[in-house]
């Protein structure tokens, strides 16, 4: 009992000076540490601008009633009652400017195009014009290929290096909305009126203005044609790729 009353004393001595002394046995307040107590010497304090005022915000004024008492009392917003079960997407509204499609270097007013789709294709036409929509105007004449004033998009086309002279011809009035259809209110049938009607598609039936239109255009235009020798011929015939030959070889 009193060895081992003597080695607890020693072990709790030993601990004691431990912490005296800290975990690497250097004293806290010896003069290996640091002299905490001192200053760093005194310097001018470095010149800073006064920091600038905040803009105040105006508080936001919240809807009040007054009661029959006098007091007003605050209406605040309530909550809904329900919520959905779904994100509702709200409708993007696109912020895009329309900027005008950029012309070919390829293709100027007199170059004869090469239509590549619709039902027009392979067909021959003249460019007369480029629309404000982007659109090239061509026509065929329509006397010579069937093709009349039409609009198509440049990616359709393929420019050839032929050209025709468009001298008296005037395209100016021709823009998009000469080539919108009328809109028309349909009306509301019955069940009867409905399976009633006939169904066989009708013939739309042409304004004596657009066929006028044309005319003056494929005049002006035949008289420029007839000048060049077989640019009529030309015109009316089709284009088309026998097989095996790449259309890359070619040059148009």
């Amino acid at each position: 009992m009193i060895k081992r009353n003597s080695c607890d004393k020693a072990i709790a001595i030993a601990r004691k000076c431990r912490d005296m002394l800290g975990g690497n046995g250097i004293s806290g307040t010896g003069r290996n540490m640091p002299n905490k107590t001192k200053t760093a010497p005194a310097t001018s304090a470095p010149k800073t601008a006064a920091p600038k005022a905040k803009p105040v915000k105006a508080k936001k004024q919240l809807k009040t009633k007054t009661l029959k008492n006098g007091q007003t009392r605050v209406i605040r917003k309530k909550s809904p009652r329900t919520y959905p079960t779904e994100r509702v997407s709200k409708a993007f509204r696109p912020h895009k400017h329309h900027n005008p499609t950029k012309l070919r270097a390829s293709i100027t007013p007199g170059t004869i195009l090469i239509v590549l789709a619709g039902r027009f294709a392979g067909r021959r036409v003249v460019f007369l014009k480029q629309t404000k929509e982007g659109f090239l105007l061509v026509t065929g004449p329509f006397s010579v290929n069937g093709c009349p004033l039409r609009r198509f998009a440049q990616s359709y086309v393929i420019a050839t290096s032929t050209k025709v002279d468009l001298t008296g011809v005037d395209a100016s009035k021709f823009e998009d909305s000469y080539f919108k259809a009328p809109v028309q209110k349909k009306e509301k049938k019955s069940e009867d009126q409905f399976f009633a009607e006939d169904k066989t598609p009708k013939k739309v039936d042409i304004s004596a203005e657009r066929l006028a239109n044309q005319k003056a255009v494929d005049a002006a235009l035949l008289a420029n044609i007839d000048k060049v020798p077989k640019l009529r011929q030309y015109l009316a015939s089709s284009f088309s790729l026998p097989k095996g030959r790449a259309p890359h070889t070619l040059k148009f």
